[in-house]
């Protein structure tokens, strides 16, 4: 005996519907980034425009060959992608512990708030001489500087994530008996989800923009060494490709937390 539909006809044509809507978004996107970069090659071919400031993607996908050929292009890619990984993991984790903390300890989150308030809109990068000075001229300066971009916003976001639970939940689960840590644990922190998710998302850019202005700062390998230095020897198709490497890059490392979001709200 076949097992009947658990879904009428209308709710299937608007799931096709649906599916349908989104493949003609995502051709539009392509078709429409297709386009502007084959515009943007012509214009460099025919110098509409000159290719000496604005480069051309057929200009950069052969700087990237030479790269290659020349065995560069992955030391300096997983140069980045190490430091701003380590810096995007430290800053999570710290970050998320450090709002635990703050919601824990109303003193505290009273007491830490104008400080939080006052780093987060400091410019990180006039810290850069004094953490050069602290962790010398290698990764770890790099990697302190992601962390130091990221961590305030993780801690920020998060304690509003925390503080945004359900008040008249909380006193549901006090007056059946709940202690503090049983309302962490099963209130607090599973509520809190959608706002962790954010906080990976805004925290991936975040990492980036620490570990590329870390080697702007102090750096010997790396994406960022190579914009500086294309930039300093008029290379500008290097500095256009080392732009575009850490496009991808940056834009598969929110793919991954894209999924993650997926699978969360699928399993949820």
């Amino acid at each position: 005996m076949k097992n009947p539909s658990i879904h009428s006809k209308e709710h299937l044509a608007y799931l096709r519907g649906v599916k349908r809507k989104n493949w003609l978004i995502g051709i539009a996107r392509f078709a429409i980034l297709f386009l502007l970069l084959m515009i943007w090659d012509l214009s460099a071919k025919h110098e509409w425009i000159n290719p000496f400031i604005t480069s051309s993607p057929s200009r950069i996908v052969e700087t990237i060959k030479d790269l290659y050929k020349s065995g560069t292009l992955f030391h300096h890619v997983n140069t980045t992608l190490k430091e701003t990984l380590r810096g995007f993991f430290i800053a999570v984790v710290l970050g998320y512990a450090v709002a635990l903390a703050l919601w824990w300890s109303e003193a505290a989150r009273r007491i830490s708030e104008p400080y939080l308030v006052v780093l987060n809109a400091l410019p990180k990068i006039a810290l850069g001489p004094l953490i050069i000075i602290w962790f010398g001229t290698g990764q770890k300066a790099i990697v302190f500087m992601t962390v130091l971009i990221g961590l305030i916003v993780a801690i920020l976001n998060m304690l509003n994530g925390f503080m945004a639970t359900d008040e008249n939940k909380i006193l549901l689960l006090k007056s059946m008996g709940a202690n503090k840590l049983q309302i962490l644990t099963k209130l607090v922190v599973p509520s809190s989800l959608p706002n962790f998710i954010s906080m990976l998302k805004i925290n991936v850019g975040m990492a980036w923009i620490g570990s590329i202005m870390g080697e702007y700062i102090v750096s010997k390998a790396g994406i960022g060494y190579l914009i500086v230095y294309g930039g300093q020897v008029f290379k500008l198709d290097l500095v256009m490709s080392a732009v575009v490497i850490l496009c991808i890059l940056a834009a598969a490392m929110y793919a991954v937390v894209a999924l993650l979001e997926k699978l969360v709200i699928k399993n949820k």
